[in-house]
């Protein structure tokens, strides 16, 4: 299984089915980490994890905190592709990792960056 990510007209293919996609809130300054899971069916997200509340990010009634982190694991369907806005506008990008390497995707204005399950 593989994970393929399209950024600024160019492909990328990573050959692993689990990844960790990471971020800064724009406006909070506080990070916030998600683990995707690529299957057949699409991507399954596994755990949500953030390191503080506000501006709309405040963690769900079932989550949990351990180790600096509100852990929870979201509520939602598996999704044919995940769309990461590229505004240029925030401090950095999105970053993705997954086998042991990672990749900063979107830190400058342009279309959105698209994840999705690949063969």
């Amino acid at each position: 299984m593989s994970i393929c990510v399209l950024a600024g007209g160019k492909a990328l293919t990573l050959g692993a089915a689990l990844f960790t996609l990471s971020w800064t809130h724009s406006v909070e300054k506080i990070r916030w980490e998600e683990d995707w899971r690529a299957t057949p069916a699409g991507l399954e997200i596994v755990e949500a994890r953030v390191q503080g509340s506000g501006a709309g990010m405040e963690p769900p009634p079932d989550a949990h905190f351990e180790d600096g982190w509100w852990r929870y694991r979201p509520s939602l369907p598996a999704q044919s592709e995940l769309a990461l806005a590229a505004s240029g506008a925030t401090d950095s990008g999105w970053k993705l990792c997954a086998s042991e390497k990672c990749h900063e995707l979107g830190a400058s204005a342009g279309k959105p960056v698209i994840v999705r399950y690949c063969e």
